[in-house]
């Protein structure tokens, strides 16, 4: 994976977990905004945004994630990513920084299905471990 090593990621939290997105997949980061409730959709769906005429579809990857919902702080913030030639919004609890990692690790077995499904690889930056979201399987799933 060493080609992965010179890649740069946005650092992410939701609760107090860390995540990385690569930033390649990311169109761009907003502060929250007013969201339009879809009614009788699915709870890890938040709604609509008009994202500059566009319509968003905006998902909470708190719930996505299996994790319950937070009131919105102002640190709260939508990652807005290119997925199947649309854009869906992310909301997470805060966005950290941009980074590398100096080593990229499988995701290792035996932590339920979310490390294997939802994670491409384990980010390792000194000490510190982050898990690389896979957005195809966060969304496609």
């Amino acid at each position: 994976m060493s080609s992965l090593q010179k890649e740069q990621y946005i650092e992410l939290s939701v609760g107090a977990e860390t995540c990385a997105i690569r930033i390649e997949e990311i169109h761009e980061i907003i502060k929250m905004q007013s969201i339009t409730d879809i009614p009788f959709s699915r709870t890890e769906i938040k709604g609509v945004m008009n994202l500059r005429g566009k319509v968003v579809c905006v998902m909470s990857l708190r719930n996505l994630l299996g994790m319950a919902d937070e009131s919105d702080t102002r640190a709260t913030r939508i990652i807005v990513v290119r997925y199947q030639d649309e854009y869906i919004g992310l909301i997470v609890d805060r966005v950290s920084k941009v980074t590398t990692y100096s080593e990229i690790h499988p995701p290792t077995g035996g932590h339920g299905r979310h490390l294997e499904t939802f994670f491409q690889g384990v980010g390792q930056q000194g000490e510190n471990l982050v898990g690389i979201l896979k957005l195809d399987e966060i969304l496609g799933g």
